[in-house]
């Protein structure tokens, strides 16, 4: 009996510990689609300040 009701918090555990890690990924996810609608850079700046000089530089090296 004992091994079964471990068996079921171990599940449960598993369980909750996969929710979060999903949930973080989902925040994630959530987070930098705002932050690009708002017009923010994944490198923290603000690109609709930066006059595009980030972008240039990168097109400059390829």
């Amino acid at each position: 009996m004992s091994n079964l009701l471990l068996s079921a918090v171990g599940t449960a555990v598993t369980i909750a510990i996969a929710v979060l890690a999903v949930g973080l990924v989902v925040f994630a996810v959530w987070y930098q689609i705002r932050c690009k609608k708002k017009g923010k850079g994944s490198c923290g700046c603000d690109c609709s300040s930066c006059g595009g000089r980030c972008h240039t530089q990168k097109k400059d090296k390829e």
